[in-house]
């Protein structure tokens, strides 16, 4: 099933009469079309997009036209959109709740005037979305392997004399030359003392001694792909050594502990207590992955505070992400991303070593 069909069999199952869609990551998702400023209606038996003059000519050729029926108003958007609902006879329209702003919001109830707006159709289309198909997993896979060909590349260009912003743009430059659309997220290339902030930006100063985390992911089709990788530039003496060893072995013993139906807390609960148990409780300070697709954060979460109910299942495809942070002085994560196939089979999308690198 399409993306547009597994949507409108949930609405109908919800009884739900329409579905106006605002986001640009949804609309992409429910039509393929990277575009911005336009609106997606879902009817159960019907759907519309709509595009302006600057997206009618990609829309006409890349959206399926046997699922759309492309649209490109003469009059404005939100006014047309009324009239696609007043024409079906729609008394309740759902907008995404966890998107739609409060300006936008004020919008649609001057548009849609004798319509009653309902919550639901984020719940509705994430709940979908959790849940990866083939395809969706191949971009994901693809996007992967430009990263991972990135890193084998930055391996090469690190000298003493380069500084983090140097080597974040070139890991940006790399992506892109090799067929990612853009950067999953901003890059983050972090040395010495700076490697202590799980999320530091990059400094345009040469990089320092020690610990140098990269964290970054290119994409293909929207979807993302996110990997962090921790060298050490000199040499590393034994307390380095130490941390790297522990986060490593957090992390492959979370991945091996993986299973379709477990609750996802348990993963974060397995790197954690071996964190903590080797003398570093408390400098693990963030959850041990998220979910990964259209946006870079999503669920499920591999976190201690998930609900016991959320378990793992094909279709997941999450991150596994523990470090060490030591303020003013270190900091060190080792990421790789996961997917359960179909078969329930746990796949690591990513190939790039994992052993201490010195440069």
């Amino acid at each position: 099933m399409s993306h547009l069909s597994k949507l409108q069999a949930a609405m109908k199952a919800a009884k739900a009469e329409a579905i106006v869609v605002s986001s640009e990551i949804n609309q992409r998702y429910l039509s393929g079309l990277n575009y911005t400023d336009g609106y997606v209606v879902v009817l159960p038996e019907k759907a519309f997009l709509l595009a302006d003059f600057r997206y009618i000519e990609d829309a006409r050729t890349q959206v399926d036209a046997t699922e759309f029926e492309v649209v490109m108003p003469d009059r404005y958007n939100l006014a047309y959109v009324a009239s696609i609902l007043e024409d079906h006879g729609v008394k309740t329209v759902l907008f995404e709740e966890a998107t739609l702003s409060y300006s936008q919001m004020e919008r649609f109830k001057a548009a849609f005037e004798g319509i009653e707006l309902q919550s639901g159709a984020s719940a509705m289309i994430d709940g979908l979305r959790l849940f990866k198909d083939a395809a969706e997993l191949e971009k994901i896979a693809r996007a992967q392997k430009i990263t991972d060909d990135a890193f084998a590349h930055i391996l090469n260009f690190i000298t003493p004399d380069r500084t983090e912003v140097e080597v974040a743009l070139e890991l940006e430059f790399f992506m892109r030359a090799h067929g990612s659309e853009g950067i999953a997220f901003d890059i983050i290339a972090v040395s010495g003392t700076q490697s202590a902030r799980p999320h530091g930006t990059p400094r345009p100063v040469k990089l320092e001694k020690g610990f140098f985390t990269m964290d970054f992911g290119a994409k293909v089709d929207g979807y993302c792909a996110d990997m962090t990788r921790t060298v050490v530039i000199g040499k590393a003496d034994e307390e380095i050594k130490k941390v790297y060893n522990t986060v490593l072995h957090a992390q492959t013993a979370a991945i091996d502990h993986l299973k379709v139906g477990m609750p996802c807390f348990e993963a974060d609960k397995v790197a954690r207590d071996i964190i903590d148990n080797a003398g570093y409780k408390g400098l693990f300070g963030h959850s041990l992955g998220h979910g990964v697709g259209l946006y870079i954060h999503e669920a499920p979460r591999f976190a201690g505070s998930a609900p016991a109910t959320e378990l793992l299942r094909p279709g997941h495809v999450v991150t596994v992400e523990p470090g060490i942070y030591i303020e003013g002085k270190y900091g060190c994560r080792i990421e790789d991303i996961i997917g359960v196939l179909e078969d329930g089979t746990i796949h690591n999308f990513t190939g790039s070593p994992k052993e201490l690198i010195e440069l």
